[in-house]
């Protein structure tokens, strides 16, 4: 197989033997573009990472760039991709101390909820960063993001790891990957997690939560879940959605999973052409989970009459699982649960801290 990435070694000329060993993982996105001569964005050459940021030689850490080969736009990014990142996890796991995956803003949240997912038994930090602007501009926030994605990367206690599990770093905020939307296009506070504290936030120190970060977990093996099946879709419910809008969806040839995002609390229409629609789709194997549309607050299907016949006919609730890490979620589901028991189990417990 034709390798997808190349492996840069990053010299920071320490004298002494490195304190930790970190390897970046860059996907493409605006991180890692710079102004060329013509004043164009084009891609970084991370082997001059050192010249764009002289202060990581302050770091006493071994750093290796693999970039992949044709770098993707988040836009593009679909679960083939996500396979790369873990592979590159998995081949490289125990060489390094921790990953910072590069990755551009519009589609981090799906990807690093994803990755949650596949690294099963992870006990290193995978830390996805990127910018809303290039490290080559004036006031970038691509910097700062890098370096202290790198620093919380590396830093441990009692010779293990602060950070044990798949974070997103952006704008001085620690969260966890499947617990985080991005809510900003144009400001830099692009990350929002409503639902689950802050893991960690950087000022003069980095102040950690250790209520919030995810225990270490000393017997724990990797396994990387890859090969993520496609065969899901979102249906957002609207007043006036139509019968015909809903039975397209649930008419997808091949569909083995639908998260319907509803209103408040998990409250749906209640005519009887939609709870048919939906009891059809059950009926024929399609696992639904249904999510909230609000940023904040959970499911609680029952709570009110316009959810009750969502209860009974067998859609399950996602709690306050966010809609991209329950798409994500739906996905390895449907990949790796091989039996109907042991997706119904999956999808109403929290594998990796996504959910209540």
């Amino acid at each position: 197989m034709k390798q997808y990435y190349k492996l840069i070694h990053i010299d920071t000329a320490t004298p002494k033997a490195p304190d930790c060993a970190i390897m970046i993982i860059y996907t493409g996105g605006t991180l890692g573009m710079v102004y060329n001569e013509q004043q164009a964005l084009v891609p970084f050459d991370f082997q001059n990472i050192l010249d764009e940021v002289p202060s990581l030689k302050n770091f006493n850490l071994k750093i290796s760039v693999a970039s992949f080969n044709n770098l993707i736009d988040s836009s593009d990014v679909n679960p083939s991709h996500w396979d790369d990142i873990a592979s590159l996890v998995e081949e490289y796991y125990d060489a390094y101390d921790g990953f910072i995956v590069i990755h551009g803003t519009d589609t981090m949240a799906y990807t690093a909820s994803a990755i949650s997912f596949m690294l099963e038994g992870l006990n290193k930090p995978v830390i996805f960063t990127g910018a809303q602007l290039p490290i080559g501009a004036a006031r970038s926030d691509a910097r700062e993001n890098l370096i202290t994605a790198i620093e919380i990367a590396s830093q441990k206690l009692n010779q293990r790891p602060i950070v044990s599990e798949v974070c997103i770093y952006f704008d001085n905020l620690l969260l966890r990957a499947n617990r985080a939307k991005k809510v900003e296009s144009v400001q830099f506070d692009a990350f929002q997690s409503e639902n689950y504290p802050v893991l960690a936030e950087a000022g003069i120190i980095i102040e950690y939560n250790f209520a919030a970060l995810r225990p270490y977990q000393q017997d724990a093996e990797l396994k990387v879940r890859k090969n993520i099946q496609q065969e899901v879709a979102i249906l957002k419910v609207f007043p006036g959605i139509s019968k015909a809008l809903v039975e397209g969806v649930l008419s997808i040839d091949g569909l083995k999973g639908l998260v319907i995002e509803t209103f408040g609390s998990g409250n749906a229409p209640t005519e009887k052409w939609f709870i048919n629609a939906l009891q059809k789709a059950i009926n024929k194997g399609v696992l639904i989970m249904n999510v909230s549309q609000c940023m904040g607050g959970k499911v609680i299907q029952g709570r009110y009459q316009t959810s009750k016949d969502l209860q009974s006919i067998g859609v399950f609730s996602g709690s306050d699982i966010t809609t991209e890490a329950a798409i994500t979620k739906m996905m390895y589901v449907i990949s790796h649960a091989k039996t109907k028991e042991l997706q119904h189990n999956y999808l109403i417990k929290p594998l990796r801290g996504e959910m209540e």
